[in-house]
């Protein structure tokens, strides 16, 4: 926390704006709005939210379909299936870790082929870091296709400085418990048409009709942030370009820490971009990855330091096993698929000590030095 938050949150207890309503609400808003440059924002209960009111707003709905980045969260695609669209996975670039704009264009092809091109792309911002937008634009404009920017863990990112979630037709954000500023749980769709916005305030609050009674034309949600809820963000916010530099300088201490190991190779950043370094993520490039990452995995745990691995690709999760998938190279193993397989998480906190990231150090040199010393035993 900022050390303000109390501040707000007593000011909506002592104002009795407690309810999804409020003078706080509409100030974080505002500030949103502001600090990323875009017309307007919506703050509601979650990310996923903010999805699902993005994709009905835009029409999305039984029988269509939605390109998804593969190399994410399971709630970037899970709203895809809450309209009854089917999602189609796109593969990671190695660039960038993000949607490869290779697969998003033959993907693009094959609809124009099939006569079925896709309602929306929902392009994910990951681990802080960012798609190579203007070639995803570029491409998506091409083919008249709006974008969904799930810019969740990439508040305060930029590509070529403009801020992450403000490229697309829309921009998601979540303020939940891990994000980089946290409203507990929450989220916000941020957009310049107006109009969209204002339909989706509609179906936040339970899609209710103009009537001095409660009547209702369509399917709503009790998606909107409560005013205490953005009382917190509005503290958060204040700290945010602070959070950012901690996160990259959390970063910076663990590439310097490691540099001598070449077996240890972070997340890339495009030239055009400028990652607030959400979370500090490696690949293990050696002959034994896989058993160096499940030594890691067990090592941290020992220890008692939270690692975990990359995200599962969606394209093999069960939930979406007969999806169909875009790799980056046709006819290549799938380079979401590799950094699965070989990568890690590493402790990331705004508030890391350089002790704390010296401990999470010591353990990866800890298991190198003893499997690599193993393997040039065998190799001679």
């Amino acid at each position: 926390m900022s050390g303000r938050e109390q501040l707000y949150i007593a000011e909506a207890f002592e104002s009795n704006w407690i309810a999804p309503v409020g003078p706080h609400l509409t100030d974080f808003e505002k500030q949103i709005a502001t600090y990323l440059g875009v017309d307007g924002a919506l703050a509601v209960s979650s990310g996923t939210a903010a999805i699902h009111l993005a994709l009905r707003i835009l029409g999305v709905g039984a029988g269509d379909t939605v390109l998804c980045s593969s190399f994410t969260f399971v709630a970037s695609a899970n709203p895809i299936r809450y309209v009854g669209a089917e999602p189609i996975f796109i593969d990671a670039d190695p660039e960038s870790w993000n949607m490869s704009p290779a697969a998003l264009q033959r993907s693009l092809e094959d609809a124009i082929q099939s006569g079925n091109l896709p309602k929306a792309v929902i392009v994910v911002h990951l681990y802080g870091g960012m798609a190579d937008m203007k070639k995803i634009m570029d491409i998506c404009n091409r083919y008249n296709i709006p974008v969904i920017e799930d810019a969740a863990e990439s508040l305060g990112t930029t590509f070529e400085g403009r801020q992450s979630g403000t490229f697309g037709h829309f921009g998601v954000f979540s303020f939940n418990g891990n994000k980089i500023i946290t409203t507990s749980s929450g989220g916000m769709l941020v957009s310049n048409d107006l109009v969209a916005l204002d339909k989706a305030r509609f179906l936040s609050t339970q899609a209710r009709d103009e009537a001095t009674h409660y009547q209702h034309s369509q399917t709503g949600y009790n998606y909107r942030m409560s005013n205490v809820l953005a009382g917190i963000g509005k503290a958060q916010l204040e700290v945010l370009d602070n959070r950012v530099e901690s996160r990259r300088t959390i970063f910076h201490t663990y590439t310097d820490s490691l540099s001598s190991w070449e077996e240890i190779v972070f997340m890339p950043e495009l030239s055009e971009v400028r990652s607030n370094r959400w979370l500090t993520t490696i690949t293990v490039d050696h002959l034994e990855s896989d058993r160096i990452v499940q030594q890691l995995l067990k090592s941290m745990f020992e220890a008692n330091i939270e690692v975990r691995p990359l995200w599962k690709p969606l394209h093999l999760q069960p939930l979406f096993s007969s999806t169909k998938f875009y790799s980056h190279e046709e006819g290549a193993e799938a380079v979401c698929e590799d950094l699965f397989k070989k990568g890690l998480c590493l402790p990331s906190g705004s508030n890391m000590s350089v002790v704390e990231q010296q401990r999470v150090c010591t353990v990866i040199e800890s298991v190198l030095q003893s499997i690599c010393k193993e393997s040039a035993i065998s190799i001679s």
